[in-house]
C-alpha cells in the first residue's frame, strides 16, 4: 500500500470509528431526530454541489425508488435508532455491536446464493463473531436495557441489507450520486420531525460541535476520502477498515468519555475481532467478496459496485 493509501486508511479508520462518540456528545444537547437532520443536512450541503458539478444527480434520479429504499435502510432508520439507543448505553458498546454487520452480510450473501460466503474459515469466523455479539448482549443485560441493545443490532442488520440493495438494484449508478441523493432526501424528510423535536435550550458548544463534526467530517468528508481510498488501494483493502473501526469506537469511549469496560465488552470484543478477520477471508485467505459488500461506504466503480456502507459507516 502506498504512503497516500496508508494515510487515507488511517484517516478512515478514525473517522468511521468516532461517530458513536460524537453522537453520545451531541445527545447532551440535542434530540436524536434533530441530530439525524443536522448530520444529513450538513452532509448534503457539502456533497450536493460536488455531485451536481460532475453532472451525477440528474441521471441517478431515474433510480429514485431504490435510492429512497437505500436511504431508509442506511440512514433514515438506522441513524435514528442509533441515537435513541445511545441515550441508554455507552458509545463503545454501540460501536462494538455495530461490528455485527459483516456477520449479517455473510448470512445474507449465503441466502442469496453465494455459498462461499459462509464456508470453511469464514463459517468459523461467523460463529465466533456471533458468539461475541451474544456475549456482549447477554453479559450487559441488567446494566443496559436489552431492547436498546437490540436497536443497535437492528441497525447493524440494516447496514448489511442496504449495500446488497446497491449491488442488486443500483449497480452502475455513481456512488457519490447515491449517497448525495440519500442524504438530501433524508434531510428533507426530517425537517418537520426535527421541527417538533428542537432542543429545549440552546445546545452547549461541545454538543453543537459534535453535530457539525458528524455531518462535515464523519459524513461528507468521510465519503469523499473513502472513494479516494478505494481508487488508491482497491475495494478489498479498503474494506479492511472494518477491523479497525470497532477498536477506535471502544478506545474513543474509554479515553474521551471515561466509559468503563463492562464484562460484555471485555469478553465479546476479542471474539468479535477474531470473527471479523475470519469471516471476511476467502478460501485463499484474501478478503471475501462479502467483505467488499459491507465495509462502510457505497460503491466506487462499475467493476466493484459496492464497498458497503456500515458506518458509518457511520453510526
Amino acid at each position: 500500500m502506498s504512503k497516500r493509501g496508508w494515510l487515507l486508511f488511517a484517516a478512515m479508520a478514525v473517522i468511521w470509528g468516532i461517530p458513536y462518540l460524537l453522537i453520545k456528545v451531541a445527545l447532551e444537547g440535542m434530540t436524536a431526530p434533530f441530530i439525524v437532520f443536522a448530520r444529513t443536512a450538513i452532509g448534503a450541503a457539502v456533497l450536493l454541489p460536488v455531485a451536481m458539478k460532475r453532472d451525477l444527480v440528474r441521471p441517478a434520479l431515474r433510480h429514485w425508488r431504490f435510492i429512497a429504499l437505500f436511504a431508509a435502510l442506511e440512514i433514515a432508520g438506522p441513524w435514528l435508532l442509533l441515537g435513541d439507543a445511545e441515550q441508554h448505553m455507552t458509545s463503545s458498546l454501540a460501536g462494538l455491536l455495530i461490528a455485527a454487520v459483516p456477520f449479517f452480510v455473510a448470512i445474507i450473501m449465503w441466502r442469496l446464493g453465494d455459498k462461499d460466503a459462509v464456508s470453511g474459515t469464514s463459517l468459523a469466523g461467523l460463529f465466533i463473531g456471533l458468539a461475541g455479539v451474544i456475549a456482549i448482549v447477554g453479559l450487559n443485560v441488567g446494566e443496559v436495557n436489552v431492547w436498546r441493545m437490540l436497536e443497535v443490532v437492528v441497525v447493524a442488520f440494516c447496514y448489511a441489507v442496504a449495500p446488497t440493495l446497491v449491488l442488486r438494484r443500483l449497480e452502475g449508478v455513481p456512488p457519490l450520486a447515491v449517497i448525495t441523493l440519500s442524504l438530501t432526501g433524508v434531510a428533507l424528510l426530517y425537517i418537520p420531525i426535527a421541527a417538533f423535536s428542537l432542543p429545549a435550550h440552546m445546545p452547549k458548544a461541545n454538543a453543537a460541535a459534535a453535530a457539525v463534526a458528524l455531518g462535515l467530517v464523519c459524513t461528507a468528508a468521510a465519503f469523499l476520502l473513502f472513494f479516494g481510498l478505494i481508487a488508491e488501494v482497491g475495494p478489498a483493502k479498503s474494506s479492511m477498515i472494518t477491523f479497525v473501526n470497532p477498536a477506535v469506537a471502544v478506545a474513543g469511549g474509554v479515553v474521551f468519555l471515561g466509559e468503563s469496560l463492562k464484562a460484555g465488552v471485555i469478553v465479546g470484543f476479542p471474539l468479535v475481532m477474531i470473527g471479523l478477520v475470519l469471516s471476511t477471508l476467502s478460501k485463499k485467505g484474501a478478503p471475501a467478496d462479502a467483505a467488499e459488500a459491507e465495509a462502510v461506504g457505497p460503491a466506487q466503480a462499475p467493476a466493484a459496485p459496492v464497498a458497503g456502507l456500515a458506518e458509518p459507516a457511520a453510526g
